[in-house]
This record gives structure tokens, C-alpha cells and sequence, in this order.
């Protein structure tokens, strides 16, 4: 292992950022943090075609939202800029221009008709070894030159060796050994001056002394290439850390057809970001085999490599939402307040006309606080807060065993007695309602039920004495005396 643990977060800016992209970024942050390293955002942009405006904004908004800093960025730059690669073309170039001029690369003329057809042809013959035949491998870089000045359009490959085999070392899957012959001599610059991911991430992951490039395990066919360029180049190539995959319930790979799969969609959705650190970070990686709920400090404190599994990964979204909901339990009501006035800030909903503050978010989470899986959860057991007249039929008022002047005579004793409570909290309430049942000669149940729908228009609600305190002695006097006329 390096003494100085530095490691990138390279996406590509492609669209909203997704689950396994962000689970790669959290193993880096986590890895980086446990071991007082640093962790670095590079935006790999090479690949103009698929670019998406706004993708990089996304991805930084997502990680924030996470709670995951970095050291060095596009937003923040840093001694090892620029962090977008497409700033970092004349890096690439001199790199290639190096690859060429040991015979480790050459400029090739195949057009894309050609290798069209030859990998028709190869599938035909069911050939054994795919992909790029050689063809312009032996044309010198005399006559490439030529071709290239008279304005013949070429690719730069490199030259993988013709025989032997390519070694490395995985930090998870160990010593992984791999067959020249079955590789093909791959693009490093495109047409158009770009360099493919194979050469640019080699050379920034060089330059800005990565000490560790983690990634899925869908890139380790891709690392014996980068391996030969390290050699070819003369570079120490870092650690390399293969993951495993995020796959869905139906183990295919986690798509949309799943459901949501951007990060930005479970923040939406109502999930606490310490949740969804927590959950994604179970996604290959635990401590033991029985403890699940950690707070990012914990996380930090004890992530290691060693203990990230070689199997693939199941994201269940069943799951998730009960850890969302252990972790909304876990919360403080402080915490908890920020987390719903900022989600109602973000999103707002219909049971409410505007936004409510932070304060109002602090009084009601008494009455929400243990009926919550997400944050979505609470709006819809509040809007009575917000009606000017609560909605609900006059016959929903008169419970089991009652009639309407019966439960008229216990709303006006209940109002009465309400009007001149001091202090108006909720044991308080408790203490006045439950005893006034007895005088009334009436079950607590019907009592409660009464008073429930009267102020909240709602058969079941959160706990009626701490709703009371928090609508307050005006607004529950109100409701209950309109109950009264309505009956």
C-alpha cells in the first residue's frame, strides 16, 4: 500500500448519477478518510457525443447531499488541475507522442465500414481471438505521418504484445493473470483528438500520483491493457480495487426498469442521507455478519478493503426504507427538523400551502417522529394544521355507543375544560381528558375519538394529546366548537 492514500472519483458526465457510480464514490471517500488520505473529484468529459449538460452539477449535488467532501475538484481545483479532462488534451497528445515514438502505439486508417465487417466476419467464423485484426500495425511512422498531413483521418493505438501473459494484482480478487494473444491493440487517441479512457485515466491517475483506482469488477477485463501502458510508459501503476456489482432483486444489473436509480430520486423519495450512506456501503462491504446501522463517523472508523466482498451486490429497496426508518428514529428531533423543513423547502407538497419553517417542523415531530419510514411520511398526517375548516363528515364525529347529543355534551365539557388549561402541554392535556371520560361516563376511547376528529378530521392521527399541545388552545377550541355545530 502507498504511504500517501490519494484516490479519484472519476464520472463521466453522462446524466443523473447512479447508484453504482455513487457506491464506487463512497468505498473511495470512506477509504480515503479511514485512512487520513485524500479524496479527489476528475471529470472524465472525453467522450463529447454523450455529454449532458448539468451532469457534473448533479453528481457534486448528490455527493453534498451524501455528506462527502473532497480535497481537490472541479469546483474547488487544486495543486493537480485542471479536473476536467477535456482541459488536459496536450497531456494525452505528448503521452501518445511518447507510445509512438517506441513503437508501443501506431496510427491506424481502418474506417469504422471496415471494422464493421470484420467483426461481422470474426462473429461468422466464431473466431477465438476478437477485435482488432493489425492491420495498419506495420505501416511506419514515415508514411503515417503522410497520410495523416495529407488529411487521411486515423485513429493511435497501442500495440499489446503478440504472446505471454499480463499480470497484476487485485486488491480484492488477488493475483489475476490474463493472455496477451487474446487481446487486440486497442484506441488511445480517437479521430477527433480525444483520448479514450484507456489512455487518458492512466496518465491524470499518473500525473496526480493516484495511489489507488477503484472501480467495478467491469473494468478488470480492461486491466491487463492499462497495465501494459503503465509498463510502456515506465510508471509504478497504483492499487487496483475491483468491486463488486450492484445488481437488482432479479440479479440482472440495476436499470431503470428497477425503478429509481439515481441518487437524486431517493432524496426525493424522502430518504436521510445517513441512511442511504449507510445502505450503499452495505452493498459490498460489512463489518460482521450481524451489526447494519452505522452513522458516517462509524463507517469511517472502520472501513477497510479487506472486508469488501468479491460477490455482487442486491440493492432492495424493501430495505432500504426500513433503514431510512431505523435511522429517522435514531434521529434527534433537532436533526430531524432540519431534515423535513429542508425537504419540504426542496419539495414541496399539496398538504401544505407553503413550505413550513424549521419551528413548525420542530413541534410536530412528537406526532410523526414513530409513524416515519421517509420524509414523505409526515406531510400527509399534518394538514389539518394548514385548513381553515377541518374536512370530515358530522356522523365520523359519533363513535361506537354514542349518539350525536351524547357526543355533543362530551365535545362542549372537553371545550370547556380545554379553554382555561395552563399550562397547555401534553401531559397536562393527558391528565384533564382522561379523567373527564369518567365524569362524562364514557370510555376514554370514545372520548378521544370524538376529540380526534374534531381536530384533525382524521380517524387515526399521530397521538392526540401531543397533537393538541402542538395545534394549540385557540386552534383546538375552535375545531371543537365547530364539531359542535356541524352535529
Amino acid at each position: 500500500m502507498a504511504d500517501r492514500v490519494r484516490v479519484r472519483f472519476a464520472p463521466s458526465p453522462t446524466g443523473e448519477p447512479h447508484i453504482g457510480n455513487i457506491r464506487t464514490a463512497i468505498f473511495d471517500w470512506l477509504f480515503a478518510r479511514h485512512l487520513g488520505g485524500e479524496f479527489i473529484i476528475r471529470v472524465e468529459d472525453t467522450d463529447q457525443s454523450r455529454k449532458v449538460e448539468g451532469s457534473v452539477e448533479l453528481m457534486l449535488k448528490s455527493l453534498k447531499w451524501l455528506g462527502i467532501d473532497w480535497d481537490e475538484g472541479p469546483d474547488i481545483g487544486g495543486e493537480y488541475g485542471p479536473y476536467y479532462q477535456s482541459e488536459r488534451l496536450e497531456r494525452y497528445q505528448e503521452a501518445a507522442d511518447a507510445l509512438l515514438a517506441s513503437g508501443d502505439a501506431y496510427r491506424c486508417f481502418c474506417s469504422s465500414e471496415r471494422l464493421s465487417e470484420l467483426r461481422k466476419q470474426q462473429q461468422v467464423d466464431r473466431a477465438v481471438v476478437t477485435g482488432y485484426d493489425g492491420k495498419c500495425s506495420d505501416v511506419s511512422n514515415s508514411d503515417a505521418l503522410d497520410r495523416v498531413n495529407a488529411g487521411e483521418s486515423a485513429v493511435i493505438r497501442f500495440r499489446m504484445p503478440d504472446d505471454g501473459v499480463t499480470e497484476g494484482n487485485d486488491e480484492i480478487h488477488g493475483k489475476v493473470s490474463f493472455e496477451n494473444n487474446l487481446l487486440d491493440d486497442f484506441v488511445i487517441i480517437k479521430s477527433d483528438g480525444f483520448p479514450t479512457y484507456h489512455l487518458a485515466s492512466i496518465v491524470d491517475d499518473h500525473l496526480m500520483e493516484i495511489s489507488h483506482v477503484t472501480r467495478t469488477i467491469e473494468w478488470l477485463p480492461s486491466y491487463p491493457r492499462h497495465l501494459q501502458v503503465y509498463r510502456a510508459m515506465g510508471w509504478e501503476p497504483p492499487t487496483f480495487v475491483h468491486l463488486p456489482l450492484v445488481l437488482a432483486t432479479d440479479r440482472t444489473k440495476l436499470a431503470k426498469r428497477h425503478g429509481a436509480t439515481s441518487v437524486l430520486e431517493f432524496q426525493e423519495m424522502g430518504m436521510l442521507p445517513s441512511a442511504m450512506m449507510n445502505y450503499l456501503t452495505l452493498l459490498g462491504w460489512s463489518l460482521d455478519d450481524k451489526t447494519e446501522i452505522f452513522s458516517s463517523d462509524e463507517l469511517i472508523k472502520h472501513f477497510t478493503l479487506e472486508r469488501v466482498s468479491k460477490s455482487d451486490a442486491v440493492f432492495d429497496i424493501e430495505k432500504l426504507n426500513w433503514m431510512n426508518g431505523v435511522h429517522i428514529r435514531d434521529s434527534s428531533p433537532e436533526e430531524l427538523a432540519d431534515a423535513l423543513s429542508g425537504y419540504w423547502s426542496e419539495y414541496p407538497t399539496s398538504e401544505f400551502p407553503s413550505p413550513p419553517d424549521r419551528d413548525f417542523a420542530l413541534k410536530v415531530i412528537p406526532l410523526v417522529h414513530a409513524r416515519m419510514k421517509t420524509l414523505t411520511d409526515a406531510a400527509p398526517l399534518l394538514p389539518f394544521f394548514f385548513q381553515d375548516r377541518i374536512g370530515y363528515e358530522p356522523e365520523e364525529l359519533v363513535q361506537k355507543g354514542m349518539d350525536s347529543e351524547r357526543t355533543r355534551i362530551v365535545l362542549n365539557a372537553a371545550s370547556e375544560k380545554l379553554s382555561t388549561l395552563d399550562p397547555f402541554d401534553t401531559e397536562s392535556i393527558e391528565n384533564l381528558l382522561r379523567p373527564l371520560s369518567k365524569e362524562l361516563d364514557v370510555k376514554v376511547g370514545q372520548l378521544l375519538g370524538s376529540l380526534r376528529v374534531a381536530t384533525t378530521g382524521l380517524k387515526v392521527s399521530p397521538p392526540i394529546f401531543e397533537t393538541i399541545e402542538a395545534l394549540g388552545r385557540d386552534q383546538t377550541v375552535k375545531s371543537i366548537q365547530d364539531a359542535i355545530e356541524r352535529l
